[in-house]
């Protein structure tokens, strides 16, 4: 009798586990896609806070030249706004004022900007800025605290602005003659209403004024300036 073998049951040899070409790359692409995602998300916050940043000071700047305004009447408190010959007298800057101190009515600062690429002289529609609520140029201020401007009298008595402006910002000031009864709708500076039987009119220095001040801002790497912010108000 044949004695019974048992046998035992063998192992195949396998190769050892690991990835393939494909899982590896597929594992490549999803890591990129989410490191990509974090870099976007990251890049749109820095934008954000950096668009902040700008709507804050641009609206400060707004501010500042509104604060600065505000004591002063609509029209020279001397010579007035009149029409005479059919020639309008009285609107923008008066003889002998050069400077933002000498202007003394709201309709002076027409037009005007206030930049760092400004002149001292207005005739050319801007001057020296941005300013504050003083009148006085901002100057730019470094990481540390340093101010790179400063106001110092030229030798004349005149004091002038020397040194670097708060760089890359413009203020631009609009002064529209509006309707009392509907401030979308404005006058050339010329107009006025004539007396009509007992409607006494309304005559030229009586409107209401609009004052607008938009802010702008350009960095060294743009072309343009962007505006940031625009701030209106009415001067009844």
């Amino acid at each position: 009798m044949t004695p019974h073998r048992t046998t035992r049951p063998t192992r195949s040899r396998t190769a050892p586990g690991g990835f393939t070409l494909i899982e590896a790359a597929m594992a490549t692409v999803i890591i990129g896609v989410g490191v990509l995602a974090m870099i976007d998300a990251q890049t749109a916050f820095i934008r954000a806070n950096l668009w902040s940043n700008h709507a804050a000071s641009a609206t400060f700047l707004a501010n500042e030249l509104r604060e600065y305004t505000r004591k002063l009447p609509r029209h020279d408190p001397v010579s007035g706004l009149s029409i005479q010959g059919g020639t309008l007298y009285g609107w923008g800057p008066d003889d002998g004022e050069v400077t933002v101190d000498d202007f003394d009515d709201l309709d002076d600062f027409d037009g005007l900007s206030f930049s760092g690429f400004g002149t001292p002289d207005w005739a050319d529609g801007d001057l020296p800025g941005p300013v504050n609520a003083f009148g006085e140029v901002i100057p730019e201020i470094t990481v540390d605290g340093t101010e790179l401007g400063a106001t110092a009298d030229d030798g004349s008595g005149q004091m002038v602005f020397t040194g670097e402006a708060m760089t890359g910002w413009t203020q631009e000031v609009t002064v529209d003659k509006v309707s009392a009864l509907d401030t979308a709708v404005v006058y050339d500076p010329t107009y006025f209403e004539a007396p009509v039987g007992v409607d006494p009119g309304r005559p030229v220095d009586s409107f209401p004024l609009r004052v607008t001040v938009r802010v702008f801002y350009q960095s060294l790497n743009d072309a343009t300036a962007d505006e940031v912010i625009a701030v209106t108000w009415i001067v009844p």
